[in-house]
């Protein structure tokens, strides 16, 4: 495959300062600039149009803008309308180091896949707290190797952030569904399904800058949770007791702090080692005692509501009768 094959694939909204980074990123590739990039302007009210007309020159971009219909129906617009025969997905808040494409294209040559996904990590450029909520949602420490480690090729679901499909696969699986978050790995297990193979490429990582703070973070990683139960329920063969992982230590830590009222702190222990083992791996990872101390609470916001997330969808769905889309309207955008 050459760098002319691909069609990069970007839904953006209300965030232009992030395609200037990424557009910037995109210029100093160590590979022709050949490949096609799909700009979908979904929705916003604070538009990309003088970022993207700005790096016209320089790079071959198509600019579509249309009504909010959420991230998984804009990247399908986007494929739909995309002249490359391999599709690669990225989100507007990521940024591609030099060597990225010439990576995917070496793997693609010598292991041809129909989908891929590549890890993300954080630039020494990020802030503090963006270092800290990399390092809970990376490492093998919390539930974060499936995003980036060498995990086996049965489990792996590549992340929509950076992810490549092959044109073929779109047209065959129709793409990603209405659900958010969850339709990064819907599509993988339905591709999946269908007798596609996916690989985990280490080298093609994205530098993912995620604009988020304490708060929102709790918001994205809940319903995280909240979609695993119903992705179980559209798809029994795909679940998996790690996912349990998250809850159970959430009820763990309760019961434990309910054992420290009445004088057994041994449980409670456990849990303040395992704290400073995150703080020492992110210190080692980082250099930095902030991004270490700033890891605890990135850590128990993942966890915590990862956890009650899953729960909450979990008893939901096997306590009623009623559909997904009705029990979890936040989840899903409306069917076009």
């Amino acid at each position: 495959m050459i760098a002319s094959d691909f069609s990069f694939i970007i839904p953006v909204f209300n965030r232009p300062e992030e395609i200037r980074e990424l557009l910037e990123s995109f210029c100093a590739l160590e590979s022709p600039k050949t490949f096609e990039i799909v700009i979908i302007e979904d929705g916003s009210t604070l538009d990309s149009k003088l970022i993207v007309d700005h790096f016209q020159d320089r790079l071959k971009i198509s600019y579509y803008a249309k009504e909010n219909t959420g991230p998984g129906h804009s990247r399908n617009y986007g494929m739909e309308r995309a002249k490359g025969r391999y599709f690669i997905i990225l989100d507007s808040d990521c940024i591609l180091p030099p060597p990225y494409l010439e990576a995917v294209i070496s793997k693609l040559n010598t292991q041809y896949v129909d989908g891929f996904g590549g890890p993300d990590a954080a630039k020494d450029t990020f802030t503090d707290l963006q270092k800290a909520i990399n390092f809970s949602m990376t490492s093998y420490m919390t539930t974060g190797g499936i995003r980036g480690g060498k995990i086996p090729v049965d489990n792996y679901e590549p992340r929509s952030f950076n992810m490549g499909i092959s044109k073929e696969a779109f047209q065959a699986t129709g793409g990603f569904g209405r659900i958010h978050p969850g339709e990064d790995p819907d599509l993988s297990i339905r591709l999946k399904e269908m007798g596609y193979h996916l690989h985990l490429i280490p080298e093609a990582f994205v530098f993912h800058k995620r604009r988020i703070s304490l708060e929102s973070f709790y918001t994205q990683v809940n319903k995280f949770g909240q979609a695993r139960p119903i992705l179980n329920k559209w798809h029994p063969q795909s679940k998996r007791l790690t996912y349990w992982f998250p809850t159970l230590f959430t009820l763990g830590f309760v019961v434990s702090s309910l054992f420290a009222l009445i004088g057994f702190y041994g449980f409670l222990i456990m849990y303040a080692l395992y704290f400073l083992a995150a703080m020492i791996g992110a210190f080692r990872a980082t250099n930095n005692i902030i991004v270490a101390f700033l890891v605890l609470p990135a850590i128990a916001i993942q966890f915590f509501g990862y956890g009650f997330g899953f729960l909450k969808a979990t008893l939901k769905l096997g306590l009623s009768r009623k559909d997904e889309t009705l029990l979890f309207p936040n989840l899903f955008f409306r069917a076009q």
